[in-house]
């Protein structure tokens, strides 16, 4: 097995979305999830209203079985857009959630350089969960 090979065997299990598609995902109740590491999202910028997960702990924050999961994390049916920098470390990390049961697990093509290059680096700050944080912080 290569990495190529890995990758286009995650990738077989996954239904990707393209950055157009995203607005609609985040209509429906997707929630993004950026998982680069934080130098990388320092050097490259942030997505506002998605979840940050490092790659490192996705698999125990998401799996609602995990006694280390995240409040949001209390269902296998709860659609998760993984979000890498350019769409590889995604796929993988989508792979191994569905393999924890999380089938509506996916990930964005192109990931965060995409979405910058269509001009939707703001589409996730109007999800329910993140305008929350924000009343919250607003009335604090």
């Amino acid at each position: 097995m290569t990495i190529d090979g890995m990758l286009a065997e995650a990738r077989e299990r996954l239904r990707r979305l393209y950055p157009v598609e995203i607005p609609q995902a985040i209509a429906r109740g997707a929630l993004l999830v950026d998982i680069r590491p934080q130098a990388q999202r320092l050097r490259e910028g942030t997505l506002p209203g998605a979840l940050v997960i490092e790659r490192n702990v996705l698999e125990w924050r998401l799996d609602p079985t995990s006694s280390a999961r995240l409040a949001l994390a209390d269902d296998h049916d709860r659609e998760w857009i993984i979000v890498c920098s350019e769409g590889y470390t995604s796929s993988l990390a989508a792979s191994s959630l569905q393999q924890l049961g999380l089938r509506r697990a996916t990930d964005l093509v192109g990931g965060y350089q995409a979405l910058k290059a269509a001009g939707l680096l703001m589409v996730a700050a109007t999800a329910p969960h993140f305008e929350r944080e924000v009343a919250t912080l607003a009335w604090l």
